[in-house]
Formats: structure tokens, C-alpha cells, sequence
């Protein structure tokens, strides 16, 4: 990412591939804020971003950014489509494991204040992703 600093990427390269959870306190402020609607159960502010990782990696142990692009930085913004693939081996949000392999997009806006994430704006295509576990028939 020419210009950029990439937290996007790190995010999903090593936290949600890699699991390290202890990253996200660095790359993230505590006066974090997330504008996208919770999952049930998730807190808010940081807490939040780990219960969002360790939810989908339970549920995808091989969890993978197949795609990060395009990308794109603008003074305190940086933005990012990710495609993520991973094989459905846990519970998703009450629904059982079914062993599908799973491909599913979602766009990351994030605003950085003195190097941390002091906010994210994101949407991930759940309706593709419920759609694959079988947990909605279209």
C-alpha cells in the first residue's frame, strides 16, 4: 500500500490469520469507537474487536484474508475490501458447524489518530456468509 500504513492489512494478516489478539491493543486506541452494528454480545471498544476476532476464528480456525484490495489512504483514512475464506469447523452465532468452506467480502474504513484506530466504519456481506453455513436458504 504506496503511502500508507497498512493497519488494515496487519489486522487481518496477524490477528485475524495469525490470532494474535494482543496486537489489537497496540494498533487500537482505548477511546476506540466502532460505528458498525455489534454482533449479539459484542461489547463495545476494543473488548469489542477481540470478541469480533475470537467469534470468527472459533468459527473458522483457517480463517484467511484471500484478497486485501483495493486499498486506499486519504490523510487520516484508510480503506480496504478484504475477502476472507475459511472452513465453517465451529459455532457461528448459535448455528452449528458444517464443514463448508466459505468465501465472504466486507469493506473496512478506519480513521487513525497518532498511529491508532480511533475509528472504524466497516460492512461485512453477511447474507453470503449465513447463506454458505446454511443458516439462510434464498
Amino acid at each position: 500500500m504506496a503511502g500508507g500504513s497498512g493497519l488494515i492489512e496487519r489486522f487481518y494478516r496477524e490477528v485475524m490469520e495469525e490470532g494474535n489478539l494482543d496486537l489489537i491493543d497496540e494498533l487500537g486506541s482505548e477511546n476506540y469507537t466502532d460505528h458498525e452494528e455489534p454482533m449479539p454480545g459484542q461489547p463495545s471498544g476494543l473488548d469489542g474487536i477481540k470478541f469480533y476476532v475470537k467469534t470468527f476464528r472459533s468459527a473458522f480456525p483457517d480463517i484467511k484474508a484471500k484478497a486485501i484490495e483495493p486499498t486506499m489512504v486519504d490523510g487520516d483514512l484508510e480503506a480496504a475490501r478484504v475477502v476472507l475464506t475459511g472452513t465453517h469447523e465451529g459455532e457461528l452465532m448459535g448455528r452449528a458447524a458444517t464443514g463448508n468452506t466459505v468465501e465472504f467480502s466486507g469493506i473496512d474504513i478506519i480513521r487513525i489518530q497518532d498511529g491508532k484506530v480511533v475509528e472504524h466504519w466497516g460492512l461485512t456481506d453477511m447474507l453470503k456468509l449465513l447463506q454458505q453455513t446454511g443458516a439462510v436458504q434464498m
